[in-house]
This record gives structure tokens, C-alpha cells and sequence, in this order.
């Protein structure tokens, strides 16, 4: 589906449409929203990398790029004794560095803001897109709780293209669906909902 979108899209574009394509790299930090006070989680620093493309219109400066990445993000989670009140939730009792391994597949809708005189050297742009994220690394976080398959999530974010070539930009991810679920099986435990929020700047050089 989300190949056929960017197909329609593409489509869609005038002749005059550019398409570029390059390396992207950066950093993410990511904060999982809970909806229990089962686990006490500190930000931490991950890393992601790809290959990004992006469709412009330079005549009104709007476009979207689509990204293929590797993310490995980084959590310390360490359970709430105070909620531990059952056998299944004893395998929380310990603090422990969670790392997760996604595919990510971000679509942003971009707009840049073209500036007199000095426009082929910095142009500013805004984008805001859904992003769908595979899970490639271990579902298991304990005996209880499990990482979910698949995730959705929306971003908001700046950026600045400069010398035509390296864009630089930073933004926030809202979780839109669960990434943590209860395993089938242990009613007793305290059910948990989890989202991913996240922060990411990344650098890309676009040919």
C-alpha cells in the first residue's frame, strides 16, 4: 500500500518535478510512554541509517521523501517493586538495558520555504508524515511483557537543506499504536500499553 501511494503521488508530479536520492544518518533518543508506572524509563541514544529519496516541485517548494532505515533503539527500564504484587511480575524486579532493531519506513510531506538571493545555498523546509516501523530484533522483554511486531508513528519536524545537497533535520515521533503488550496467558499480571515517543536528527546528502 504504501508503495502504491508514493506511485500515485509520483504520478500526480509535473514534468518538472525533481527526484533525488542519498545516504541518511543520525542519532534517536527514545522515551516509551507507559500507561502503568510499572517501569521507571530513562532517555537513551540510539542510532539510525539509510537511504532516503525525495520528490520536489521546485515551481511552489512542496514534495515528500520516503526513507528506508535501520534504527536500533536504546532503553533502561527498571521495574516498580511497589506494583510487582504477583509471581509474574517478579521476572520485573531488576533493571536492564532493553535495545530494540527496527526497519523504518518514514513518508513526509515537505514543504520548503524558499528565501531571495540565498536559496541555492539554505532553504529551511517543514515535514510532517506517518512512519511504519518493523520489529527485527527479540519480542520477548520479560517473561510477561513482549515487544509488538509492528509500529505506527507520526512525526513533526524542521529542517534546513544546505549548498542543494545536505539537508539536516530534527523531529519528534508520537506513538500511535502499542509497542508493548502482556503475553496470552498471564491474566494475573498488570496489563501494560506502551508507545514509542522519540526525538531524531538525522544528516542526509542527496544526489
Amino acid at each position: 500500500m504504501l508503495a502504491i501511494a508514493a506511485l500515485v503521488i509520483t504520478a500526480a508530479l509535473p514534468a518538472s518535478a525533481q527526484f533525488r536520492f542519498g545516504p541518511r544518518i543520525g542519532t534517536e533518543v527514545n522515551s516509551m510512554r507507559l500507561n502503568k508506572s510499572l517501569f521507571d524509563n530513562d532517555n537513551r541514544a540510539g542510532f539510525t541509517g539509510g537511504l532516503q529519496m525525495e520528490f520536489n516541485v521546485p515551481v511552489v517548494n512542496v514534495g515528500f521523501d520516503l526513507s528506508v532505515m535501520y534504527v536500533h533503539r536504546v532503553s533502561s527500564s527498571t521495574a516498580d517493586n511497589t506494583t510487582a504484587n504477583d509471581a509474574n511480575d517478579a521476572a520485573l524486579n531488576s533493571s536492564r538495558l532493553k535495545n530494540r532493531d527496527y526497519i523504518e519506513i518514514p513518508l513526509n510531506f515537505k514543504y520548503k520555504i524558499g528565501l531571495p538571493l540565498i536559496g541555492k545555498v539554505l532553504t529551511p523546509y517543514l515535514f510532517t508524515g506517518p512512519s511504519f516501523s518493523f520489529l527485527t530484533s527479540k519480542r520477548a522483554i520479560t517473561d510477561v511483557y513482549k515487544n509488538k511486531k509492528f509500529d505506527v508513528a507520526w512525526n513533526f519536524g524542521v529542517g534546513v537543506q544546505l549548498i542543494s545537497h545536505l539537508q539536516i533535520a530534527a523531529s519528534y515521533g508520537v506513538g500511535m499504536t502499542k509497542t508493548v503488550e502482556t503475553l496470552s496467558g498471564y491474566q494475573g499480571a498488570n496489563p501494560i500499553e506502551g508507545k514509542n515517543n522519540y526525538w531524531t536528527v538525522t544528516a542526509a546528502w542527496l544526489f
